[in-house]
């Protein structure tokens, strides 16, 4: 998989409290993934762009919710999330502590 495709796969990490429980107790970390990405593609990019070993992904989407905007019913859009489980020992730091 090419560097470009690693970074469309992965867009963002999706912070909440539930994912940094998650994070502390169970070494798992929650992402963002595009609508289209496989939980192969997924542990190919944790892996070349944090450099850590992951032990397994699982995949879930997440359906927009409706909302009213005044007097208009809107809809947002939903997302798709990975969960991935890292091999003891690895860890990913989003802090960046330089």
């Amino acid at each position: 998989m090419n560097q470009e495709r690693m970074y469309q796969i992965l867009l963002a990490p999706h912070v909440s409290e539930k994912g940094t429980l998650m994070a502390d107790a169970n070494n798992q970390h929650v992402f963002k993934v595009a609508q289209d990405a496989s939980r192969t593609e997924v542990k190919q990019a944790v892996e070349e762009i944090f450099k850590v070993k992951v032990d397994k992904v699982r995949i879930l989407n997440v359906k927009g919710k409706n909302k009213r905007f005044g007097n208009r019913l809107g809809k947002r859009s939903g997302m798709r999330k990975a969960y991935v489980t890292l091999k003891p020992g690895n860890d990913i730091d989003f802090a960046g502590t330089h």
